[in-house]
């Protein structure tokens, strides 16, 4: 796949949410923003037809994904004891299936999780993205400290809102007044 880096297209982009649980959320300072901004890439990924993936870390110790968002998710996340996500069943053969090269990356912890994911990601071949106002960890330093390594290794810093608008690309399209809604109501909380 090209590693030319372009725009986001809603028909390329398959956006993953990473191990966004509860017991882990409490610990990230910016679980609220982060929470409200997740919440809205998967609103607008249904409202656009861009598969979704999640995933949750060791379940069992950690619990589930946060009720906010998993009753998003038009498919149960898959539990994982690797932290990348693609050591987790068939996480990345499901991507190649999709053949959308454009991965959009968000959850936490930066470091840890989406690192190892993207890394793995960026190996196969795949442009990966990061929403930074999407990505958590529990520990300013070790998310800042990420986003560069993660970048100078080919990943893509953006924001959600840029996503958002990059998938719907202009104004006439059809599910303009309902994406408008969205980013309305983003704006209001």
């Amino acid at each position: 796949m090209s590693s030319q880096v372009r725009c986001l297209q809603s028909h390329d982009s398959v956006l993953v949410v990473i191990d966004v649980q509860d017991k882990l959320l409490s610990r990230i300072p910016t679980a609220p923003s982060l929470v409200k901004n997740i919440a809205f890439l998967l609103d607008v990924a249904q409202l656009l037809d861009v598969p979704v993936r999640a995933t949750e870390q060791y379940p069992q110790g950690l619990g589930t994904t946060t009720a906010e968002l998993a009753r998003r998710l038009p498919r149960p996340p898959v539990a994982k004891t690797a932290f990348s996500c693609c050591g987790a069943g068939t996480f990345l053969e499901e991507l190649e299936i999709l053949r959308r090269p454009q991965i959009v990356l968000t959850g936490m912890e930066t470091h840890v999780c989406v690192s190892q994911t993207a890394f793995d990601l960026l190996q196969a071949g795949l442009q990966v993205y990061l929403p930074v106002d999407a990505l958590g960890a529990r520990f300013a330093i070790d998310h800042e400290t990420a986003l560069r390594r993660l970048e100078r290794a080919g990943a893509i810093l953006t924001t959600v809102e840029a996503i958002a608008f990059e998938w719907l690309r202009d104004a006439a399209h059809p599910q303009f007044a309902s994406f408008r809604q969205l980013v309305i109501a983003r704006s209001a909380s």
